[in-house]
């Protein structure tokens, strides 16, 4: 009887026969599959390695791409910067320029009208020792003095007024939400105002409110509530105008002195 656990060539036996039989077949049919299988794996590794590094240069590619264009963008934004500074710098040095400027002849006309006013009170006074009535002359430049408190107090309510519609006018200039139509329109009635009234028409005002318009582009910080932190041209000329007011009261109160 056959044994079942051991059935004649079915079992692999390497040396089984000295000759080569049974046991060298199947050696042989198991190497076969074995290198098949081998083969795959190497092809198939070699395979996945190109795709692996086909997919890698591509990505090294679309990194170095996006790279280059973000580095475009950065120097075109440093470089659009950098103009925008440089215009703004001119800019600004130019309005500091010619604020300068303007400050320095009305500091200077403001000077000249002190030395006039020293010198017309010196010349009042040496008028007063020559004609030897300096009693007299004391009354009457009082007297008309008080005459010409009616004029100068005219003059203080219209540089008040002048004071107060020039601050709206600027806080409207500097603002970035009221109308300009409002500017506009207080400009117009300031101009109406010094064409038509005699003591602003004294005071050369018109004039002045046209050198306002034109060049005060001065504000003052964004979060800024104050109406004086706004303009400069337009301060210069009120205290320039307060000087001048000063200035004809006395002239006109020489004058009647020496008239009478």
């Amino acid at each position: 009887m056959n044994n079942l656990n051991d059935p004649p060539n079915w079992n692999i036996r390497p040396n089984s026969r000295a000759d080569g039989g049974d046991g060298s077949r199947w050696n042989y049919a198991l190497l076969v599959p074995m290198l098949g299988l081998a083969a795959f794996r190497w092809i198939w590794s070699r395979e996945s390695q190109k795709e692996i590094e086909k997919e890698r240069e591509a990505y090294r590619q679309r990194t170095a791409a996006f790279q280059r264009d973000l580095e475009a963008k950065y120097h075109a934004t440093i470089s659009e910067g950098r103009r925008a500074m440089a215009q703004l710098s001119l800019e600004l040095e130019k309005e500091q320029n010619r604020t300068t400027s303007y400050r320095k002849a009305l500091i200077s006309q403001g000077r000249k009208l002190a030395e006039e006013r020293k010198l017309l009170e010196q010349e009042r006074a040496q008028a007063m020792q020559e004609r030897g009535q300096v009693q007299p002359l004391r009354s009457a430049y009082l007297s008309c003095l008080e005459e010409e408190e009616g004029w100068q107090g005219r003059a203080g309510l219209l540089l008040k007024e002048l004071e107060d519609a020039l601050s709206e006018r600027q806080s409207i200039y500097c603002s970035l939400l009221l109308p300009r139509s409002r500017r506009l329109e207080i400009e117009k009635n300031l101009l109406v105002r010094a064409s038509t009234d005699p003591v602003a028409a004294d005071l050369e005002v018109a004039a002045g409110l046209t050198d306002i318009f034109k060049h005060d582009t001065y504000c003052g910080d964004v979060w800024n509530t104050n109406r004086r932190q706004n303009g400069r041209l337009m301060w210069l000329y009120l205290k320039y105008w307060e000087l001048t007011v000063q200035l004809k009261k006395f002239k006109r109160v020489e004058k009647a002195i020496l008239e009478k």
